[in-house]
């Protein structure tokens, strides 16, 4: 089975960081599982951070479970450094880092709910899944 090469977008570690029930919960427990390789860069982390910490009164984790959790990302994540912009390249400026991380990484996918936000991508090499698609693919 390939090893596929993926960015996880923020809404995604959100949503598995709110319920333990959902596709986006399961995805974040496979992430040192060996089944894909997880890649991430500074500016990605920060957005992480940033995301949780205005989420956290909504989520049933503390700042150090944060903390120790975007650690974890980071020990099983492959650093890539973004070396040049697309910008401007999608709709929303916003989510603009996250393609050029896919992109620099020669990542396969990039797994979001938010599909409609990367439309296009695919003339890049790049396609889009939600977190079930991505885990129904990679039990094949």
């Amino acid at each position: 089975m390939k090893k596929y090469k993926i960015v996880i977008d923020t809404n995604v570690i959100l949503a598995g960081l709110r319920s333990i029930n959902g596709a986006a919960f399961k995805l974040l427990e496979l992430l040192d599982s060996e089944k894909f390789y997880l890649n991430i860069s500074v500016p990605l982390i920060l957005e992480y951070e940033s995301i949780i910490s205005r989420n956290i009164d909504k989520l049933a984790i503390d700042e150090k479970d944060m903390t120790d959790f975007l650690d974890y990302i980071c020990l099983v994540g492959k650093k890539c450094s973004i070396y040049y912009l697309w910008r401007p390249y999608l709709k929303d400026p916003k989510d603009e880092f996250v393609l050029e991380l896919a992109f620099n990484s020669e990542s396969d996918f990039i797994i979001t709910y938010n599909k409609k936000d990367f439309i296009g991508i695919e003339k890049l090499g790049i396609s889009v899944l939600t977190p079930k698609d991505f885990l129904q693919l990679i039990r094949k």
